[in-house]
């Protein structure tokens, strides 16, 4: 309002220039008429000075209006920036927690893949023959092989009986046989080597260590004093695998019990 004011002294000035110019043509009218024009020209001037104060007024109102509405705007779009800056804080912190998810659904994932992988079959071979085992089973085997070698024959048979029993249709079934008897043989349970030995030989008379088998066999019985028996078993290993080693080996044992 304050800068429209600013040009109302020269709108009175130019309306007392106009009022100043009437005495010069003062005679042609008497002095009612001189009255009456002055008061109309006093008139009308009041009449512009309310006009023009009242258009100041509104011009000074539509500033302040357009002065608040700036100040509105300026206000909005601060909230507007801050409302920006918050939603890219939080599309961050989400993108971070995203990354820290899926991190973590990897490393469990990966864990369960591990401990998958020890419930799943393995492949083995064993004495030729090829096959999956369970972890577990492959565990059993190993261990009673171990304390076998070492010399445990005791935990050695016992570990093994225990593979046969929890996997009866194992594929170590023939090979496990074979080292129990081996193992009751170190106890000096002859007996149940024999019966072992004969189970080995009957549930796989092809296996590659079925020689060796018959071999123990006669070994049994030659401990229990069963000579005969003995010569007999040493006698069949010899007809029905005559080019095995264990052939040979009964060939010179057969010497020795005559």
């Amino acid at each position: 309002m304050t800068r429209w004011l600013k040009f109302l002294p020269a709108a009175l000035a130019l309306s007392g220039l106009w009022l100043s110019a009437v005495p010069a043509h003062a005679g042609v009218f008497d002095d009612d008429e001189a009255r009456k024009a002055i008061l109309d020209l006093r008139s009308k001037q009041a009449q512009t000075e309310t006009m023009l104060r009242t258009r100041l007024q509104e011009l000074a109102d539509q500033v302040q209006q357009l002065q608040r509405g700036l100040l509105d705007l300026n206000s909005q779009n601060e909230q507007l920036r801050a409302e920006m800056a918050r939603m890219r804080g939080q599309e961050e912190q989400m993108l971070r927690d995203l990354s820290e998810v899926q991190r973590k659904q990897k490393d469990i994932q990966v864990g369960v893949d591990e401990r998958m992988r020890k419930f799943e079959p393995q492949p083995v071979s064993v004495d030729g023959k090829d096959f999956s085992a369970d972890p577990e089973e492959k565990k059993l085997y190993d261990d009673a092989m171990a304390s076998l070698r070492n010399g445990d024959f005791d935990k050695a048979a016992v570990g093994l009986q225990s593979l046969m029993k929890r996997y009866p249709s194992s594929g170590y079934t023939d090979s496990a046989r074979y080292w129990l008897g081996n193992a009751q043989y170190g106890l000096r349970q002859y007996k149940d080597a024999i019966v072992t030995f004969k189970a080995f030989l009957a549930g796989a008379p092809e296996h590659v260590r079925a020689p060796e088998g018959w071999l123990a066999v006669a070994n049994c019985q030659a401990e229990m004093k069963d000579n005969k028996s003995a010569k007999r078993t040493l006698e069949d290993l010899i007809k029905q695998f005559p080019k095995s080693e264990a052939a040979q080996a009964a060939k010179e044992r057969l010497v020795s019990l005559k």
